[in-house]
Parts: structure tokens; C-alpha cells; sequence
């Protein structure tokens, strides 16, 4: 069985990188973070596939396929009048996951 949260359509080429940041700065899950000037992938796996990164990547070194990310765990929050987002914790059946969507 696939485990959408192992396996996503995320796709860096840091030779195109530019050293902007901004893919640090807009992902709600931390998959890049600097090295130097550079951007590098530190937590792929986290990917929620929201295309934010991609949207700003000026260079375009990121692409990925806006997929659903964690569009369950937030309708279910908003369903339920939560303020805060989150899947796969103990109890929770809204995603089968180990994001932390916030």
C-alpha cells in the first residue's frame, strides 16, 4: 500500500537554486532550510505537497504536484470549530500520516 506520506512528487534541483530562502520561508513544514547560501531539502518527507515552495521559486527549482497534502485534517478541524491543525496524533482518524499540519 502506498504511504502518501513516505512518498511524494516533490522534486528539488539545487543547481538552480538561487540562495533566495523563500522555499524555507513559506513551507508550513520545514522541508528546506539553508546550507550556506544554498537551499537544501532537510525533511522531504514532511512535504504536504501545497506547492507554496514551488509557487515561490523564482528559479524554478522546486516543482511538486499540489496534491491534497493535509486538506483532511483541515477540514475536519474546521468542521469541528478548531483553531489548530494536526493529523495522525493518537485518537485522531482524520489522516493516516505523521504530518503535524499548523
Amino acid at each position: 500500500m502506498l504511504n502518501a506520506y513516505q512518498t511524494n512528487t516533490l522534486v528539488f534541483n539545487p543547481s538552480l537554486c538561487n540562495g533566495c530562502a523563500m522555499c524555507v520561508a513559506v513551507c508550513p513544514h520545514a522541508v528546506f532550510a539553508m546550507n550556506g547560501r544554498r537551499a537544501v531539502m532537510v525533511h522531504p518527507e514532511a512535504c504536504m505537497e501545497c506547492g507554496a515552495c514551488q509557487l515561490n521559486c523564482v528559479t524554478d527549482a522546486i516543482t511538486v504536484e499540489s496534491g491534497v497534502g493535509c486538506a483532511s485534517a483541515m477540514i475536519s478541524a474546521a468542521l469541528k470549530g478548531q483553531r489548530e491543525v494536526s493529523c495522525g496524533e493518537a485518537g485522531d482518524d482524520s489522516c493516516s500520516g505523521s504530518c503535524s499540519c499548523s
